[in-house]
């Protein structure tokens, strides 16, 4: 691969990762929520919210259409860049989901 190639496949897959993780922080937030409130505060790894007495169903009813949508949707995108470019899947895979990840870590140190 060319050095051309090699900055564009990385421009791709930064860019449209740090672009799909804005949205992303509404299921990281989902999920993080639902951790904190049920299995992790089982195991008493976290404090679960006093004022959350609706159990869990709510929340897998809610949260679990919208994580899994954004997943495929991220999947899909990630999946037609990934055909395009010349990076190997070990390489890419793992560099996109940190990524993606990368707006909501920004969020938790700011606020």
């Amino acid at each position: 691969m060319n050095n051309g190639r090699m900055w564009k496949s990385w421009f791709a897959l930064v860019g449209m990762n740090l672009l799909g993780g804005i949205p992303a922080i509404v299921p990281v937030w989902l999920l993080w929520y639902f951790l904190a409130n049920w299995p992790l505060a089982a195991l008493g790894w976290s404090e679960p919210e006093p004022t959350e007495n609706d159990g869990m169903l709510p929340w897998l009813i809610v949260g679990g259409p919208v994580v899994a949508l954004f997943a495929l949707v991220w999947w899909f995108a990630n999946r037609a860049v990934l055909r395009r470019i010349g990076l190997t899947p070990r390489m890419y895979w793992p560099v996109s989901a940190l990524v993606t990840l990368v707006p909501s870590l920004t969020l938790m140190i700011v606020l």
